[in-house]
């Protein structure tokens, strides 16, 4: 299984992703979900989800919390809120808590560093951020409080679909997200990227080089969901061109799974999501395919109820209802049924086919 993909060509990534035959894809599934065991073992983690923010200033072309979208109530979640989620997260025995909000600078510097260190002194968390593109002042600062990791999602390898689907703010110019997240790693984040599958313009050149710039980049985590356009933006009015017939990506669950098992092939060691876009697309068991086919991590979503239905990246996202006690009981059971262990610790990135403990 180790020399499943012999090459690991751009052609041969792109002949896997184009690959229909179930009985070929079954020897994918089954050599992803090796890998996935002998190099991050059986243990899932759960790092829980808390989304304190949904103000952005951003104008993407397909998120529902984009700068202009007028109908979208805001907010911000307080200092107390924020840290009263992470204790939930020490009782349901979580290793990570994922800070996680649209591109807000109402989000301060020395606010949030308070709020890390704050964790940190009262918890084994670790603490990790998805907070948009910010300054190497805030970055800096946020690591030397005790941040552990950095979300942020390249979205394609193609430069000229990344400038018209994620345009920049007023004053900004077009960002380099591979070199931001290089700066990461230089100032000793782990740095975790991913990839929407099936964005409109997207062909499987595209999705093939975006596989490999994961390798490139040394990613610590890497997440892969299909594409779900928030209908009031412009993606979701059909406003952008897909690829030319027979070369556009689908957004299906099928090409998604087949995203993640190559995915594990060509960065054995990263941790991998089973995404919540997974399970919006098939409820009963995306999820637990996810796992399967080379993911090793879940997110629960910790966020407090009445502000979850605000945070409305794409409409109908899984467990949008579900109080956190609820779905912290329902994920370790779903991992259980599947023959695997919910993860203990922080469960980062163990170089050297060293499984997390």
């Amino acid at each position: 299984m180790s020399d499943f993909l012999q090459h690991k060509s751009q052609e041969e990534i792109e002949g896997w992703l184009r690959e229909t035959d179930p009985e070929r894809l079954k020897l994918l599934w089954a050599a992803a979900d090796e890998t996935r065991r002998r190099h991050v073992g059986d243990q899932v983690h759960l790092r829980g989800l808390i989304e304190i923010s949904n103000y952005c200033i951003r104008a993407c072309a397909y998120c529902g919390l984009r700068a202009g979208h007028g109908s979208v109530e805001r907010y911000r979640l307080t200092r107390d809120e924020i840290l009263s989620c992470a204790h939930k997260a020490v009782g349901f025995e979580y290793g990570t808590v994922v800070l996680q909000a649209g591109e807000d600078y109402g989000i301060k510097r020395d606010w949030l560093a308070e709020i890390i260190k704050t964790i940190k002194k009262e918890t084994n968390l670790a603490v990790t951020l998805s907070l948009g593109e910010r300054p190497d002042e805030d970055l800096i600062e946020w690591r030397t409080a005790g941040a552990d990791r950095y979300l942020l999602r390249f979205e394609t390898s193609d430069r000229a679909l990344y400038e018209r689907i994620h345009p920049p703010a007023k004053g900004q110019e077009i960002s380099d997200r591979p070199a931001i997240l290089r700066r990461l790693k230089q100032l000793g984040y782990e740095a975790g990227s991913g990839v929407m599958v099936g964005i409109p313009g997207q062909n499987y050149s595209i999705l093939a080089r975006d596989i490999l710039l994961f390798q490139d980049l040394d990613l610590d985590m890497i997440g892969v969901g299909p594409f779900i356009a928030h209908p009031e933006t412009p993606l979701g009015r059909g406003e952008l061109e897909s690829a030319p017939d027979g070369e556009q990506v689908p957004n299906t669950e099928g090409m998604t799974y087949k995203t993640v098992a190559l995915t594990r092939l060509i960065c054995p060691e990263a941790n991998i999501p089973s995404t919540t876009a997974l399970a919006t697309i098939n409820t009963a068991l995306g999820r637990e395919l996810g796992l399967s086919r080379g993911a090793n991590i879940v997110m629960p979503n910790l966020t407090p109820p009445q502000y979850r239905a605000l945070y409305e990246i794409y409409p109908a996202k899984a467990c949008i209802d579900e109080a956190a006690e609820d779905c912290h009981a329902c994920m370790k059971g779903r991992i259980r049924r599947i023959g695997r262990i919910p993860g203990t610790g922080p469960g980062g990135r163990k170089k050297g086919g060293i499984a997390p403990q």
